[in-house]
């Protein structure tokens, strides 16, 4: 009989959590001097919205974004503005342009994404692989620039 008595006070606490949940916030009503009457409270567009958790970017752009890769090709592709970055390997055109925006401030035109396979290696009769890595020629638009050399 205890353990019985134990579930039902549970249910009981979650139908009473639930009511107070449930009940609606009531609007106050303020009176100006001229004579009108402002409502606050929440819009009645806002009564039924679920909050939603959206991933920011911001907080994700180190991550995706590795570093400027530098080398004799992407300092000719700056003269068409696009620039060349070392990416996550699982980051896709869409979150890549998000980042780039965010931290350089630059609005993107295009994003195309090479993967690089990784290539054998060899010093004296042990073999290796050279690590590959994926990476994004990046286009913006015309007028802007990126400073990806620290001078």
């Amino acid at each position: 009989m205890a353990i019985t008595d134990i579930f039902k006070k549970k249910k009981e606490l979650k139908k009473q959590k639930l009511e107070k949940i449930e009940e609606p916030k009531k609007e106050e009503k303020i009176e100006k001097p001229e004579g009108e009457e402002i409502k606050r409270g929440k819009p009645a567009s806002m009564a039924g919205a679920a909050i939603t958790r959206k991933r920011r970017i911001p907080e994700m752009a180190f991550r995706i974004l590795i570093s400027p890769h530098v080398t004799e090709k992407a300092t000719d592709l700056e003269s068409q503005n696009q620039y060349v970055f070392k990416v996550f390997p699982r980051s896709n055109k869409i979150e890549i342009r998000k980042a780039i925006e965010e931290v350089y401030g630059v609005k993107v035109v295009s994003v195309n994404i090479i993967n690089v396979p990784r290539k054998p290696r060899r010093l004296g009769k042990t073999m290796g692989w050279k690590k590959g890595f994926k990476k994004a020629i990046v286009k913006i638009k015309e007028g802007q620039k990126i400073e990806t050399l620290v001078r």
